[in-house]
This record gives structure tokens, C-alpha cells and sequence, in this order.
């Protein structure tokens, strides 16, 4: 399901209470809260592996059983539809708890979109597909 990054933009409005979009060289993209972690570079990016951000036991659980895992569109589609049983899916832990306790109900495709946007490795995923039809 493709999502429309210009609609998750405006859409984002309800995740900036607790997360920011700021690129590496300090440049606000979406000014926010510090309580989740900067969601620049976040398609493509390690779980759990912003730098200086403390995490939740659950989403470390996630990490360290699946060191290799890299946020895909998909996967944050899940996530952010409700975290915990994600959670629950990658950890097999059915006690798995997530801080991030925001379900977002609508429109999910639309704002993993604009992330993927401010994401420069979310190419990664995408780019054989592409490359086939040359």
C-alpha cells in the first residue's frame, strides 16, 4: 500500500508531541518532543539504534533477538497501527511492553511515507524492483 508523503506530512502532526524529524546536521524538519526518538533516517535504520536514546525493554528485547533488522515501510505501518502486538510478533514474548503507547488509527501509509522521505537508506528495500525494469 503506497502512501501519500505530502498527507503523512500534515498527518504527522499527531506524533510530534513526543518525536521530531531533524537531520544530522541539526536542521528541524518537524519540530517535536523528545519522549520518542528522532525519526529521521528511520526506514532502513537498525531497531532500536538512535544514538543517545533511551528505549523501552520491549523494543530492546526486539533488537537483540533480531540484530539484523532494519525499520521497513511495512513494518512501521504495523507498528504504529499498535505497537504492542508487534512487539509480541518479533519478541514471541506475549509480555512485551512498549512505551510508545499511541495507536495510530488512520492514515498510516501516508505518514511512513513522508518518513520514508526523510529517510536517505529507505531506498535500500525498494531498489532491485526498480532496477529489473531497465
Amino acid at each position: 500500500q503506497e502512501g501519500d508523503a505530502a498527507k503523512g506530512e500534515k498527518e504527522f502532526n499527531k506524533c510530534k508531541a513526543c518525536h521530531m524529524v531533524q537531520a544530522p546536521d541539526g536542521t528541524d524538519i518537524v519540530k517535536g518532543g523528545k519522549t520518542g526518538p528522532n525519526l529521521y533516517g528511520v526506514v532502513g535504520r537498525k531497531i532500536a539504534s538512535e544514538e543517545g536514546f533511551k528505549y523501552g525493554d520491549g523494543i530492546l528485547e526486539v533488537a537483540e533477538k533480531n540484530p539484523d533488522l532494519v525499520w521497513t515501510e511495512a513494518d512501521l505501518i504495523e507498528y504504529v497501527t499498535d505497537p504492542k502486538p508487534w512487539l509480541v510478533e518479533k519478541t514471541g514474548d506475549s509480555a512485551a511492553k512498549t512505551k510508545m503507547t499511541f495507536k495510530l488509527g488512520k492514515n498510516q501509509a501516508d505518514v511512513v511515507a513522508f518518513l520514508a522521505q526523510n529517510s536517505p537508506d529507505a531506498g535500500a528495500e525498494a531498489a532491485p524492483a526498480e532496477d529489473a525494469a531497465d
